[in-house]
């Protein structure tokens, strides 16, 4: 076990939500069904996309990327969280905190990338629809969708390394559900100052742009719309990008909550439920959004649905 005068730890103690008491298995069973949830949803676009001729457009095809983004997400985090629900802590090793934090940020990148690249994507089809077909064409599309997965998967690297080269001499217990930067910080009697001026640093070109690029991209989208004569053909443009800007703005609803806020005017317990927005019900969001608000998703739904009842009655 971990003694005060080692220097490396080969394993942490996740505490997760450890109080629960007489809740804990009423926790276990609510987020089961929300991870189980998140995994078939997710699943369903993408199989439902790549399998129908219907939805062969570019707006999906990035929808089927944000989807795997989101199940990497979930994966990645839920089920060592229910592992700490059931046992009252879970131990991962040191490899293991260091791999799901890799993932973790990787993912959050990719999927602000993702996002950005969305609203391109909506910004061509309503303000430049003569030439969108021309542009958005098969090459462009891979392009597009590559890059977001490079950037969240080598940027975040800068980081990574030096955390992994951190010296743990007071516990190895992480107050947390999963492995996060913060904590690991907390528990390091290494010098942190290098992984705080990255953060903030990072934070500028990888959030902040492309947030900075989605809401550009709908100002010209709204000023498009606006200019339609007919109110018809407004609603119905604009029904086009709803889904995706309602996901927009839950993403960096959760990121703001979650990162924006000081840390320390909130307690470890506040900080964990806070959490939880883009690690659990976000990747559920995603799906639920485009499939209740796309027309076109739902009847291809409906007639893989019935397909599969003919062919098995």
């Amino acid at each position: 076990m971990f003694t005060m005068n080692q220097t490396r730890v080969v394993e942490f103690i996740l505490l997760g939500f450890g109080n629960l008491h007489s809740f804990r298995i009423v926790f276990f069973i609510l987020f089961l069904i929300i991870f189980l949830s998140t995994v078939l949803g997710n699943l369903l676009i993408i199989i439902l996309v790549s399998t129908n001729v219907q939805l062969q457009s570019p707006m999906y095809y990035f929808l089927c990327h944000l989807s795997f983004s989101d199940l990497m997400m979930s994966t990645n985090i839920v089920p060592n969280m229910l592992g700490t629900v059931l046992s009252r802590g879970k131990k991962i090793t040191f490899i293991g905190c260091i791999t799901q934090l890799y993932f973790y940020s990787g993912t959050i990148v990719t999927e602000c990338f993702l996002l950005s690249v969305m609203s391109y994507d909506r910004y061509l089809a309503i303000c430049n629809p003569l030439r969108y077909s021309s542009i958005m064409e098969l090459k462009c599309q891979i392009f597009l969708s590559l890059w977001p997965w490079l950037l969240g998967s080598t940027l975040n690297l800068t980081a990574i390394f030096p955390i992994s080269n951190f010296n743990f001499c007071h516990n190895n217990t992480i107050d947390h559900f999963y492995c996060a930067l913060s904590p690991l910080q907390k528990l390091s009697c290494s010098d942190t100052s290098l992984i705080e001026l990255e953060a903030f640093l990072y934070s500028m070109p990888l959030f902040i742009l492309p947030c900075v690029f989605v809401i550009v991209s709908y100002v010209y989208i709204f000023h498009t719309i606006i200019k339609i004569p007919s109110t018809t053909g407004k609603q119905k443009t604009f029904s086009t990008c709803s889904s995706h800007l309602i996901v927009v703005g839950t993403f960096y609803g959760t990121l703001i909550g979650k990162y924006m806020i000081p840390s320390k005017e909130h307690s470890m317990y506040i900080n964990k439920i806070v959490s939880l927005l883009p690690t659990v019900f976000t990747p559920l969001l995603n799906p639920i959004i485009y499939s209740l608000r796309n027309e076109d998703i739902k009847t291809t739904f409906k007639k893989s649905f019935w397909l599969i009842m003919r062919t098995f009655s």
